[in-house]
């Protein structure tokens, strides 16, 4: 299993399951399906939208896990 920390990159999430992008909606990433945002890391998106980069990596990594 894969673990998500705050270098992993928001698409490549996407990628593994599209239905993280709930996740990230409820987080206040609304910018999920933005090309640029998609490249972008976990952490560096946070630190932009003043989301807690920890609490967003435990609900990730809670529905990889459920998968």
């Amino acid at each position: 299993m894969v673990e998500i920390t705050k270098e992993t990159i928001i698409g490549d999430v996407l990628k593994m399951d599209i239905e993280t992008a709930e996740i990230f909606l409820e987080y206040g990433m609304h910018c999920v399906g933005c090309p640029s945002a998609r490249g972008e890391s976990i952490g560096d998106a946070c630190l932009v939208h003043g989301i807690d980069v920890n609490e967003l990596i435990q609900a990730l990594n809670l529905r990889l896990q459920s998968i």
